[in-house]
């Protein structure tokens, strides 16, 4: 299993106010595929790239507005520290905890 493998629970900071959800990684090699679950809905990770901590995936977003999400997240122990980029909006905080 990589360091980057296991679900993290997330909080992103939007213009919503903090949304929390599950994000899943599950690495193979130096690519990645999994979700980031939460209370609108599960996103599927396009494009998951691995490389060492780092992580940089996207996805496509549909609720409440279509629009593609760049991700990219470092994992420290347990710790997730990443950004999303969403369009318009800017670049929204990411922060997370590996589940044991």
């Amino acid at each position: 299993m990589a360091t980057v493998d296991g679900a993290y629970d997330c909080i992103t900071k939007t213009p919503m106010g903090d949304q929390p959800s599950v994000f899943t990684v599950i690495s193979n090699g130096d690519s990645f595929h999994g979700t980031n679950a939460g209370p609108l809905g599960s996103l599927d990770v396009k494009e998951g790239k691995v490389d060492g901590n780092k992580l940089r995936w996207k996805m496509e977003m549909v609720v409440p507005m279509p629009m593609t999400l760049d991700a990219e997240a470092v994992v420290e122990g347990d710790t997730l520290t990443g950004t999303i980029q969403a369009g318009a909006f800017g670049a929204m905080a990411m922060t997370g905890k590996r589940r044991s």
